[in-house]
């Protein structure tokens, strides 16, 4: 801690700051003064903590100065020594703040004694307010949090109407009791197959920038907005009571389709609002967030980039229309490789039903039947549907990331895509497993006679695919390495000093002349003048 002395008798002044052991008990004498005004301009370059002053001095009195430090510094602490043994002396100086009122001739004991005491509460004082400080930050930093959490249990129906008002109050949220909202949920477009910019893992990161844009566009008018569990953005409207209900959601609705255009014109991207039908009270805010989580749902059928206010529909079965003789034909060009087919088959199964599509169930239930219809044929093959799928197996079990007409065809279309693909690859695996199993042949048999006939009817396959399937592998005919194969190996043997006979019938000659005819012509020497 550190010490300024304000005495104007030179001898005492200099008594107090080297008689007393104040670096012993850690205190430093930062500063000595003469007068007020001296001791103002110390105050301002040494900062000190504890300043021990007398009252009647030249210039500026002690009681003056002491009001100046007290105003700049309200945790200064100030220890009067005076010689005036006056009540009304010692109150005024009590009255500013002084923490205590010492007589000359004070000693050394009770003068540092009075000085550690402040030292102490100074310490405990700046403890405490750190410690304040540290929560008011914590709680700064949490109230944004703290608040969204709020809505959410709003939103979603979990407090009663006395809950609302205490919480809201502890979140410092003005919630008037005359009050009516209108709630908008507005959620990021699912991205085109054309985006570059942006993939499915950044729709987080596009939902926190949606929230954000929003935030900073209705910063002055009377709403709020939050954050639900599936990333989107929940605008709570605050209107007056005496609003008429069709004017208010008419204002709402627009201002909605503003918010729109200025996500669009920030992101480049599109996005799309579900509006509550009614406004209410405090205690019909789930329900307007159901019907606002409901509208929203219906971009599936209208298309992105909307503003969708809430309609009561009227309860009727969806309709699905079965199409076996397309189904049929779909599997057929699946299995025969034709793409064109294929896809020509998917639209015409499409227009059949899903286009027709006129509720969020109506999609619904045509998502399922599309989901089983490519499980099923995938699984006729015995194949994993999550390995032909890739990337796009989370809409086997998360329809509701499909929120567009758009989407669920183009995710389709990819999945025929990618059918063609995984067949692709089987075949191509089946085909090294079996160019493999040949090469192995030929090496284990190397003694035999071996043709493509042969090892076609071992392996159960048509010769003729067999012999283009190895010129497609290998780059030669199964024959020309057949007959590599055998020379190198007779080769080997008879530069190991083996005859010429034994070389021949190691690799499956019986005729010794047919041999070094077919050698010689290979290699452009006999076998014996390899031997030797």
């Amino acid at each position: 801690m550190n010490l300024l002395i304000v005495e104007d008798e030179i001898r005492l002044r200099n008594a107090l700051a080297n008689n007393i052991q104040w670096d012993k008990h850690g205190i430093e004498v930062v500063g000595q003064a003469g007068n007020g005004l001296e001791a103002l301009r110390i105050m301002d370059i040494k900062k000190p903590d504890i300043i021990l002053l007398d009252l009647q001095m030249p210039e500026m009195d002690g009681l003056t100065l002491a009001r100046r430090l007290r105003e700049s510094d309200p945790l200064l602490k100030i220890i009067v020594l005076s010689g005036h043994d006056d009540f009304t002396f010692a109150q005024e100086a009590l009255d500013l703040g002084v923490m205590k009122y010492l007589l000359k001739p004070a000693g050394d004991a009770e003068i540092l004694e009075t000085v550690l005491e402040a030292a102490e509460r100074l310490k405990s004082e700046l403890e405490q307010r750190h410690n304040e400080d540290e929560l008011r930050q914590k709680w700064k930093l949490h109230l944004p949090y703290l608040i969204n959490e709020f809505f959410q249990g709003w939103l979603n129906g979990k407090f009663e109407p006395w809950e609302i008002e205490q919480k809201s109050k502890d979140l410092q949220l003005e919630l008037p009791s005359d009050t009516v909202f209108g709630v908008a949920v507005v959620d990021m477009d699912p991205l085109s197959e054309d985006e570059t910019r942006f993939s499915r893992n950044d729709m987080s990161l596009l939902q926190f920038s949606l929230g954000r844009i929003l935030t900073e566009a209705l910063v002055s008018s009377p709403c709020w907005v939050s954050t639900n569990s599936a990333g989107c953005s929940v605008i709570i409207f605050q209107l007056a009571d005496q609003e008429e209900p069709k004017v208010a959601l008419q204002k709402i609705n627009a201002m909605t389709e503003k918010l729109l255009f200025t996500v669009k014109s920030c992101l480049k991207l599109s996005a799309s609002a579900g509006i509550s039908g009614m406004i209410g009270s405090l205690a019909d805010m789930n329900k307007l967030y159901v019907q606002a989580m409901r509208a929203l749902q219906n971009r599936i059928v209208f298309g992105h980039d909307l503003a969708i206010p809430y309609r009561e529909e009227q309860g009727r079965e969806p309709e699905l229309t079965l199409q076996p003789n397309l189904e049929k034909a779909l599997e057929i060009a699946l299995e025969t490789g034709d793409g064109d087919k294929a896809l020509e088959t998917l639209t015409a199964l499409w227009n059949g039903g899903m286009a027709k599509a006129e509720t969020v169930e109506d999609m619904r239930e045509h998502i399922l039947y599309f989901t089983s219809l490519f499980i099923s044929l995938i699984q006729k093959q015995g194949w994993p549907v999550r390995e032909v799928a890739g990337d796009d197996y989370v809409y086997f079990h998360n329809h509701m990331e499909l929120a567009s007409k758009e989407q669920i065809l183009s995710w389709l279309q990819r999945m025929i895509r990618a059918y063609f693909v995984y067949a692709g690859h089987r075949r191509k695996s089946t085909s090294h497993g079996m160019i493999k199993t040949i090469l192995s042949l030929v090496e284990n048999e190397i003694d035999q006679e071996m043709t493509l006939h042969a090892v076609a009817d071992r392996l159960y396959v048509n010769s003729s695919y067999l012999s283009r399937l190895f010129k497609q592998e290998t780059g030669k005919a199964f024959s020309t390495y057949v007959l590599e194969r055998k020379m190198e190996k007779a080769k080997m043997i008879l530069q190991e000093g083996s005859r010429v006979y034994d070389a021949a019938s190691s690799v499956g000659y019986r005729d010794v002349s047919y041999f070094t005819r077919v050698f010689r012509k290979y290699w452009g020497i006999t076998p014996g003048e390899v031997r030797s």
